[in-house]
């Protein structure tokens, strides 16, 4: 099973490439900007410190699955999660459950959450993220 890893944190700007890609896949509309990505780049505070991505670390025992009231997200062999947004309550105590921060709310009370389907890499233009084999 493949999973979505950092290769090379400190090469990352925070440029947002990754979050526009994967919003773009994912969203039923890609005109929706990056409401639907599942991947964050966020600032380190200032210019010198950098950015880093925030996204699912393919937890193998995933708290988010666990809490989930409708197996909207089920645990995915090799970590992390599947996410099936038609059975998605919205009710968000996933979000609470990341350990990590990697599960986000959308503005139409749905989630988004990395499934580490790779499509991000090819759009990062540092060489930040990878996928390999579990």
């Amino acid at each position: 099973m493949k999973v979505l890893r950092l290769a090379d944190p400190e090469k990352c700007v925070g440029c947002g490439l990754c979050m526009f890609a994967c919003s773009r896949k994912n969203a039923r509309d890609p005109r929706m900007g990056i409401g639907h990505a599942g991947i964050r780049a966020v600032s380190l505070s200032g210019f010198e410190r950098g950015a880093t991505v925030i996204f699912c670390h393919a937890c193998a025992e995933p708290p988010c699955a666990q809490v989930c009231p409708t197996n909207a997200l089920r645990p995915r062999k090799g970590g992390g999660v599947t996410y099936s947004e038609k059975d998605c309550l919205g009710c968000r105590t996933c979000v609470d459950a990341c350990k990590i921060g990697a599960i986000f709310g959308r503005d139409d009370g749905k989630i988004a959450v990395c499934v580490h389907c790779g499509y991000c890499v090819d759009f990062c233009p540092h060489g930040v993220l990878e996928v390999v084999e579990a």
